[in-house]
């Protein structure tokens, strides 16, 4: 987020490891864990949001095909922006407040929740909405590319229940996944962190999603759109991975015990001798 809405005339920051390190050195090393309140309050449901209506989605279509797996799992990112695009507004100004201060000298917000009451006072739900078309054009598509690759993935791994090695090549599969899913739409990314950072500070710079393109490609060219992108890379890897092959294995166990027989449109993948 600092990468992608930092001032292009006076940059803070380098890339992503001067980044990282200025803001342990200023900030100290919980300065790394600003705004981690928003996404433990929100990522739990929009997990379970988005598994559960990619799954649902899958089981309605009827086939497990390609097509069907990109139109499910870009269902299930169209429906979770409800949750997601409140919760990245608040841990963006959470992770912009203080910005290379060690001990803030002026607080707007105490914590995440803090800060989306005081959005919500300020500016209404308009407020707490802020984003929610940049949010929702990046992540229906992205969510497809998400679960078309992960299907694709296992399959041409063989990933089969009785494989020894089954955790490594779902670990590697989600971990591609998330990658693919993050590559496909990442402009859109900086976009929104763009919107939702302005006004922060009292000024707003963009009218909306095309002015904010229109004035950020004319200040910076094209590589505006890739800022923050190897941090963002390096992050996706393993989170996409640990999420993807946990939700695997709890279906392959619950299966196993046949406690869960409903649970078979998930993201696990159907082959002749199935997951």
């Amino acid at each position: 987020v600092r990468l992608q809405v930092q001032n292009v005339e006076k940059p803070l920051y380098r890339g992503t490891f001067h980044c990282f390190q200025s803001i342990i050195k200023q900030e100290s090393a919980f300065g790394l864990y600003k705004g981690i309140g928003s996404p433990m309050m929100g990522l739990t449901f929009i997990n379970a949001l988005v598994f559960g209506v990619q799954g649902n989605t899958l089981r309605a279509l009827g086939k497990d095909t390609p097509l069907n797996q990109f139109l499910a799992g870009s269902a299930a990112g169209a429906i979770q922006c409800v949750i997601c695009c409140p919760m990245e507004l608040a841990k963006t100004r959470m992770q912009l407040q203080g910005t290379g201060e060690y001990k803030l000298k002026t607080k707007n917000y105490k914590n995440s929740l803090d800060c989306l009451i005081k959005i919500y006072q300020k500016e209404g739900l308009r407020g707490i909405n802020r984003g929610m078309v940049s949010t929702f054009i990046r992540e229906t598509p992205s969510f497809g590319f998400y679960f078309l690759t992960y299907d694709c993935m296992t399959r041409y791994l063989g990933c089969e229940a009785e494989d020894s090695y089954v955790i490594p090549k779902l670990l590697f599969s989600g971990g591609m996944s998330g990658i693919v899913s993050w590559l496909s739409t990442y402009p859109m990314d900086v976009i929104k962190s763009r919107l939702q950072a302005d006004g922060a500070g009292g000024v707003t710079q963009y009218r909306g999603i095309l002015d904010c393109v229109r004035k950020s490609y004319h200040q910076e060219g094209w590589r505006v759109f890739t800022r923050g992108l190897t941090s963002t890379l390096l992050r996706a890897f393993p989170v996409n991975a640990a999420t993807f092959a946990t939700v695997t294995v709890f279906l392959m166990y619950m299966k196993s015990e046949d406690s869960l027989p409903e649970c078979e449109a998930g993201p696990v993948i159907h082959q002749p001798s199935s997951l």
